[in-house]
This record gives C-alpha cells, sequence and structure tokens, in this order.
C-alpha cells in the first residue's frame, strides 16, 4: 500500500511524539535504533500526553484513591497504566516502573495470576473473585509493552489467558469454580468479546519466538473465534451486527474494542483471511477526502488528559488505519 506523503509529513509532526515514533517504526521501517526513532522516542517522554499523566501521580505510583485503582474511570491507576502503554512510555522510567509495581501488588491475583477489579484485605493481592478477563489482558498487554514480559508475574498472568480464557460461541455451558463463578457478563455460554479481544492482544504482544505451545493454541482458538465473528457481526446470523459501537473508531479505547483495535492484532498476527474483508472495507471507507480518519468515539472528559479531539481528523486512528491497511496488503 502506497502511503500519501502529504499525511505521512503530518504524523510526523513533532506535536505528538507517540505517533511520530510509530510513524517512523511501523509505517515506514525505520529501525527502532536509528537515530531519528531514537529521538522520537525519547519526546514521548519529555513532551505531549506522557509528561502530562505523570505529573498527576502520587509519590507511590498510583492515580487517585489507590483503593479505587479500576473503579475510578477513567482516572484511577488501571486506566492511565493503559494509556501510557498506549502511548509507548518508557517502562525504565521510575515513575512508570511505580506504576507497575503498584498494579502488580494490588490487581493481580497472587494464585493464579489474573487481575482483579478490587483489592484482597487478605492477601493484599487481588481478590480472586473479581478477576475478569479484559482487565487481565488489558494490564497483562500493558505490562508487556513496558518491558515486564520477563518478569515471573507476568508470565504468571500469560498463564492464567492459556489457562482460563475461554473462546466459546454460546455452544457450550460455561465451567464452574473460580474465576467463572462471579459474572455471567465475562463468563456465561457465549464468550465476552472484550475479553476475547483483550486476551488476544496480549499474547499478540509476545514476539514469535518467545511463544509456548500453550500460548500459540491459544492465539489459534481465539483467532478462529473473531473470524468466525467477521470481527464485528453475529456469528450465527452474519447479516447482524454484534457490537454497533464497534463501527466507531476510537482511542483509547481501554476496555472496549472496535473493528480497527481487531484488524490491528489479526495483522499484527500476521492473519489475512477473506473473512476480515468486510471489516477491512469498513476502515477504509471512512478515509475522508484528505486520506485521513477521525476519532469517532472518545472518553475524553472522562480522563486525566483527553487526547484527541472527537469528530476531527485523528493522528491516532490515521496512523493505525494506515498500519492495518499495510500489514493487511503485505
Amino acid at each position: 500500500m502506497c502511503i500519501n506523503e502529504i499525511i505521512t509529513e503530518w504524523l510526523l509532526e513533532p506535536d505528538n511524539p507517540s505517533v511520530r515514533y510509530y510513524t517512523l517504526t511501523n509505517l515506514l521501517d525505520q529501525s527502532p535504533e536509528c537515530a531519528e526513532a531514537l529521538v522520537a522516542e525519547r519526546a514521548i517522554m519529555e513532551s505531549g500526553k506522557v509528561p502530562e499523566i505523570l505529573s498527576h501521580q502520587n509519590a507511590a505510583g498510583y492515580w487517585g484513591d489507590p483503593v479505587k485503582f479500576y473503579t475510578l474511570k477513567y482516572t484511577g491507576t488501571v486506566w492511565q497504566l493503559i494509556i501510557l502503554a498506549e502511548l509507548g512510555a518508557d517502562g525504565k522510567n521510575l515513575q512508570v516502573a511505580k506504576a507497575c509495581e503498584f498494579i502488580l501488588e494490588h490487581s493481580q491475583e497472587p494464585e493464579q495470576g489474573g487481575f482483579a477489579c478490587y483489592k484482597s484485605q487478605k492477601t493484599g493481592g487481588g481478590l480472586p473473585s473479581y478477576v475478569v478477563p479484559c482487565l487481565t489482558g488489558n494490564l497483562v498487554w500493558s505490562l508487556i509493552r513496558l518491558g515486564y514480559l520477563n518478569d515471573v508475574r507476568v508470565q504468571r498472568g500469560i498463564g492464567w489467558i492459556n489457562s482460563f480464557q475461554r473462546f466459546d460461541d454460546g455452544e457450550t455451558s460455561a465451567p464452574k469454580g473460580q474465576p467463572y463463578d462471579k459474572y455471567p457478563m465475562c463468563w456465561g455460554s457465549h464468550t465476552c468479546h472484550m475479553g476475547a479481544v483483550k486476551t488476544l492482544k496480549a499474547l499478540a504482544e509476545i514476539p514469535p519466538e518467545l511463544r509456548s505451545p500453550e500460548t500459540q493454541k491459544t492465539i489459534i482458538t481465539g483467532v478462529e473465534y473473531l473470524l468466525a465473528h467477521h470481527i464485528y457481526k453475529k456469528s450465527h446470523n452474519l447479516d447482524e451486527v454484534s457490537k454497533p459501537g464497534w463501527l466507531k473508531l476510537g482511542f483509547p479505547l481501554m476496555y472496549q474494542s472496535d473493528i480497527l483495535e481487531i484488524l490491528d492484532i489479526l495483522t499484527r498476527l500476521n492473519v489475512h483471511d477473506s473473512r476480515m474483508q468486510d471489516a477491512i472495507d469498513i476502515v477504509k471507507e471512512k478515509q475522508d477526502q484528505q486520506s485521513r480518519w477521525k476519532l469517532e468515539n472518545t472518553f475524553n472528559g472522562k480522563y486525566l488528559v483527553n487526547i484527541e479531539k472527537k469528530g476531527s481528523p485523528s493522528k491516532w486512528i490515521t496512523m493505525r488505519a494506515l498500519r492495518v491497511l499495510k500489514n493487511y496488503d503485505k
């Protein structure tokens, strides 16, 4: 796919150092070690949204009420960690590392490795009955992005996904016992789409050469689940849209998803399947006459720091859409 030079120049403007970095490395195929990419990567921590988010952080590594690390939507610690990972923050930065350690200490359930919405007063870690798949996927993904892949705690989180994540299409009964008993919306007879997407996103972030046979098996199952739904449809009636909100492109998405995020995950996994084509066509149709994409969905007003303006051309959506189309064509 040919990328418009004018759009490339727009994406490379210094006002959004994160998009600049990903444009260089993901769209223009520059090495992350080249001088221009290194300068752009350093700028992520020096200007733009990342330092603004970090300016609100408590010295102990959390944002807001430490007990409400999840329930403060979307100003609590969980959500800031996800946004920082999306923006390409440096996990070696002391403030970012403190946030990672806070989440690992307070949200991760210590026995099985999933991540919970609430802290257990007994263990100090995540409360077992409140471990949920979308949160686990989001936090495992974020921690991998921030450099924690080899940490034994993140490896336990990956193990949790391989052991407990379901990709059922309403054809079997939900299992019994932990972690399945608490939330029917997460663990009912039909797999929660958000849980499926976010856990697959986490596993896709693992370099192929480091994926265990169990991880590879989970990826294959998760990919087929999303393809059976043609990304956004009801698998048992492909004339119906499963999640209408998934057709509106947003960033960052938190526990929600959209067709662009799902296509980004699948193309990262080198999946090219005819069942993706309808979603690809929708993405293409959303490109405007200036070859840009707009931000259609946002939690602006609920964040600590707003990212982009709803209804306006979005560098984030444009960069990600171009990345998906480039990888799909490849």
